[in-house]
């Protein structure tokens, strides 16, 4: 796998899950200094079901758990995956260890940093306010931060969402950073003095900076803090009670330990300290497979959104000149070999790697998450389509 600086023109560069179905994004980071730690037993497989496959799907999940044992548990501390089909979450498992030091192993409830799979969720907030008619997806940004400095060409919500506003991604050492800011529109200070790097709407360019200035967009449209709009309009009426902000100053129960492997050992080292409250909609939530599941299969059909919402978030945006970019509101998209429409995110973090994926016709909901930096995760592409049926 390539390694490559955040901010990079690889940045969408998959650790592809779905390889078969479509590629997932990540982000590379650099290892820091921390303490060296044993890699699980080379004989183990360290798991445990909390969802049990009915009888129709449990070919399916036997199969997965042997390509999760053979082909991940021996390259990453720990791990979940969970599918849901038709709105049914039919298998949940969990591998090997939230902390490795004390031998504590994952369960359906650990918590795992899940990156830019942030971006789906945050992209359902968007969707409410503009079906509530409280957010206007193609104003001026400033309607809703006033505070965000004029570029010379109209940055609107809809450009942001899909990669299309010319703002900045990460640079330097920014994805390691570990400074706290009290509100989303003070961590906004890190990029809205920068230069565009495209004309609004000319080029797709991904972008969480983006996503974080969408943060502050939807208080302004809610007239309330982000965090607490998306526990009271998404993680709560989705029963996500394990999803929430990554906050470091605070005691999260579940939350597991942070790796990476040394580069030259191949040892598991703790992750270096991040603080991520400068990017909450973008990529700084915690959450589980099974919560992820859950939320996907709200988005398989109408219902917990109107059809015109879920035509917003999977609906390709498209260049200023008309080019497709594969990218609607937080999802990207695309058809598959089978002809099937899919919407799907990676996620990488400091400490974490995620895939989350949608087949809409299949309407197979799969995720994936995991306590590792650069996790190989597209060792077991072919799970989600051993469900379909």
């Amino acid at each position: 796998m390539l390694t490559v600086r955040p901010g990079s023109r690889q940045v969408l560069r998959v650790a592809a899950l779905v390889a078969a179905i479509a590629p997932l994004s990540f982000i590379a980071t650099r290892l820091g200094r921390s303490t060296l730690l044993p890699s699980a037993p080379p004989q183990a497989c360290v798991s445990q079901v909390s969802v049990r496959a009915p009888v129709e799907y449990a070919a399916a999940a036997d199969r997965a758990r042997q390509l999760a044992c053979e082909r991940l548990a021996q390259r990453i501390p720990g791990f979940q995956i969970a599918v849901a089909v038709d709105g049914r979450l039919v298998w949940s498992a969990s591998f090997g260890y939230a902390d490795l030091e004390h031998q504590a192993p994952v369960t359906a409830e650990t918590r795992f940093r899940i990156g830019s799979v942030s971006k789906p969720l945050t992209a359902d907030a968007v969707v409410q306010l503009v079906d509530a008619h409280r957010l206007d997806l193609d104003a001026p940004v400033q309607r809703y931060v006033p505070s965000f400095p004029d570029k010379g060409a109209p940055i609107t919500t809809r450009l942001l969402a899909g990669h299309l506003a010319g703002i900045r991604h990460y640079r330097d050492d920014e994805f390691l950073l570990n400074r706290h800011f009290a509100t989303v529109t003070e961590g906004l200070a890190i990029f809205k003095d920068d230069s565009l790097l495209s004309s609004p709407g000319t080029r797709f360019s991904y972008s969480t900076y983006g996503w974080n200035l969408i943060s502050a967009v939807v208080e302004g449209a809610a007239g309330q803090d982000f965090l607490t709009y998306m526990q009271r309009h998404v993680f709560g009426p989705l029963r996500m009670a394990h999803t929430a902000a990554d906050k470091g100053d605070s005691v999260i129960p579940g939350r597991t330990r942070f790796y990476q492997r040394d580069s030259i050992s191949g040892e598991y080292r703790i992750a270096p300290a991040v603080d991520n409250s400068y990017k909450w909609a973008g990529g700084g939530f915690l959450s589980t497979a099974e919560d992820l599941v859950r939320f996907g299969s709200a988005h398989v059909a109408p219902g917990y959104l109107p059809a015109a919402s879920l035509d917003l978030l999977f609906t390709s945006q498209r260049t200023r000149a008309g080019q497709e970019t594969g990218y609607g509101v937080g999802w990207f998209l695309r058809v598959d070999g089978r002809g099937h429409r899919v919407a799907y995110h990676g996620g990488g973090s400091v400490g974490g790697t995620t895939a989350f994926l949608v087949d809409r016709d299949a309407r197979i909901v799969f995720a994936l998450t995991s306590n590792l930096t650069d996790a190989p995760l597209s060792r077991v592409q072919e799970i989600p389509q051993l469900f379909e049926r």
